[in-house]
């Protein structure tokens, strides 16, 4: 299974868009995801506080920010 983050915050609609992208996904791909909140963590803040939605694959530095589609999920889940 592959394991990813999502760096979201919270009342972020296009946070609730990616993470809704992901589970329309899940069922034909073997992923999970943790959601972090941001705003708890100052370096968080500052590293993806315009970026979000951050998707990243768990343990890596391999990431695509927002904006992104479907597509850019599936390029990757599938590195």
């Amino acid at each position: 299974m592959l394991k990813l983050n999502i760096y979201t915050t919270s009342h972020c609609h296009l946070c609730e868009q990616a993470e809704a992208m992901l589970t329309s996904i899940m069922n034909d791909y073997d992923i999970s995801w943790n959601s972090i909140e941001i705003s708890d963590n100052e370096q968080l803040m500052e590293t993806y506080g315009t970026k979000i939605p951050v998707i990243q694959i768990k343990g890596t530095d391999i990431e695509i920010t927002w904006p992104f589609d479907a597509k850019a999920i599936l390029t990757l889940i599938n590195k």
